[in-house]
């Protein structure tokens, strides 16, 4: 039997399938590849990376650097940890959307309710694990000084965040991050 699709089946398909294929791809895809040596990702979450993956301020040439007291890096491991376990919750909660939407995208006629129903519970479970990533950063960056953030900013610096390029990341744009910090002096 023939089956004809509607010009607005072809497109609702073409559309949803380069989302879901994204969503299910581009996080393992990256898990992967692991982190790059060049950054990415938000803008404050390249800041408070410094160059580093994870808990930088644990990192004595970087802790000297910035100027990091021995009891801002126990609070900033405090809250890593405290937040650290309700990131893991929120992507694994993430990965479970994702997995509901992939058989979605599978038979020849799709149901374009439920296909756009859970696009939209993709979408909402990544923008959760976002925010609570950007709550954690924010967090991490009470901990400093104001001569401390800029010190932090000296060694990775944010870019504006305005313009259409705001979300261009790839070298040389925008969104390309720091380069490492400086070795630290040699005596």
């Amino acid at each position: 039997m023939n089956v004809l699709f509607s010009r607005k089946t072809l497109t609702a398909f073409g559309l949803a399938l380069p989302l879901a294929a994204s969503s299910l791809y581009a996080p393992a895809l990256m898990a992967q590849m692991g982190p790059g040596p060049r950054g990415g990702g938000p803008p404050l979450d390249r800041a408070l990376a410094a160059g580093r993956h994870g808990r930088w301020w644990d990192n004595p040439a970087t802790a000297q650097q910035i100027g990091i007291t021995s009891q801002q890096q126990a609070k900033m491991d405090s809250i890593f940890q405290e937040h650290r376990l309700k990131l893991i919750d929120m992507q694994g909660a993430l990965e479970k959307q994702e997995t509901i939407l992939e058989p979605l995208l599978q038979p020849s006629q799709l149901d374009k309710s439920k296909v756009l129903s859970q696009i939209d519970a993709v979408a909402d479970a990544r923008a959760a694990l976002e925010k609570a990533n950007a709550r954690m950063l924010l967090d991490l960056r009470e901990v400093l000084s104001p001569e401390q953030w800029q010190k932090l900013q000296a060694i990775a610096p944010m870019p504006p965040m305005r313009g259409p390029d705001f979300r261009h990341h790839g070298p040389g744009g925008p969104g390309d991050g720091p380069p490492p910090p400086p070795a630290p002096p040699q005596q």
